[in-house]
């Protein structure tokens, strides 16, 4: 009996030592042009299935090196429709990112409730933070910060921009301290007591008085200035993008952006 509760306890701090790791439920990750090291992919994958989980919308990289003669937009469609990608069902919520490595272009699309979310210009905002990354050959870093930014545009109400400053934690922080100062400061000014002495406390108003008053009238002039046209209005779609998504073959719409780098 002693043995067995001895080889119980080895066995439980064995697993302690040791523990089981998590491994993704499903694939998010097709690099099929060989971007990416082993352990990059791993990671990439463990790092898909936990925001994918926090916004019920899978994140998804493809890469390729072939298309097979089909523009990337049309590649990234077949592959959605053959692959009937999707969080919650064949074809549902999913943000994805697919490069072209034939041509040096890389495509953001949002289907679903990303669509919504990820919006032609939102997917165009990620598209120019993480080009650099891929100009330079970080692909790893690129595909890292398309899941984060992703994930964090996902957090926000539709048709607001993310990149708007009164989002910044650090602005919000600097307000905070502003406003807290001027509270700290008013409140310090007002502990010294109300002032009461005005300029009558000392005036004997029966005997004081306006010993003279003179008021000119010279002119009037007003000035008036034409106000300029605006001849640089933009015709883009404002927050909701200008028309970077199209629909699969398979009937799916999604939001989009394309770039080359």
């Amino acid at each position: 009996m002693r043995k067995k509760i001895i080889l119980i306890l080895i066995l439980i701090f064995s697993i302690g030592l040791n523990p089981i790791e998590a491994t993704p439920q499903k694939q998010r990750v097709y690099d099929y042009a060989n971007l990416l090291e082993s352990s990059e992919i791993e990671e990439l994958e463990a790092m898909a299935e936990k925001y994918s989980i926090k916004r019920e919308t899978d994140f998804v990289i493809l890469t390729t090196d072939n298309t097979n003669g089909k523009d990337v937009v049309k590649y990234m469609e077949d592959f959605y429709d053959n692959m009937a990608l999707g969080y919650n069902k064949p074809h549902g919520n999913t943000a994805i990112i697919t490069i072209d490595m034939q041509h040096r272009e890389v495509y953001l699309a949002g289907f679903y409730k990303a669509e919504t979310y990820l919006s032609d210009y939102r997917l165009d905002l990620i598209r120019d933070k993480i080009t650099p990354y891929l100009s330079n050959g970080d692909y790893y870093k690129a595909f890292s910060k398309f899941i984060k930014l992703g994930y964090k545009y996902m957090g926000m109400e539709p048709n607001v921009d993310p990149d708007n400053i009164l989002f910044n934690l650090w602005f919000q922080i600097v307000v905070s301290l502003v406003i807290a100062g001027i509270i700290v400061g008013a409140m310090a000014y007002n502990s010294g007591g109300r002032v009461t002495v005005s300029q009558g406390t000392y005036m004997d108003f029966s005997n004081s008085k306006v010993i003279n008053r003179r008021d000119n009238y010279l002119r009037t002039s007003v000035t008036k200035t034409r106000k300029p046209s605006n001849n640089n209005k933009s015709s883009g779609g404002g927050f909701g993008g200008g028309g970077g998504g199209g629909t699969t073959s398979g009937g799916h719409s999604h939001s989009g952006s394309r770039g080359s780098f």
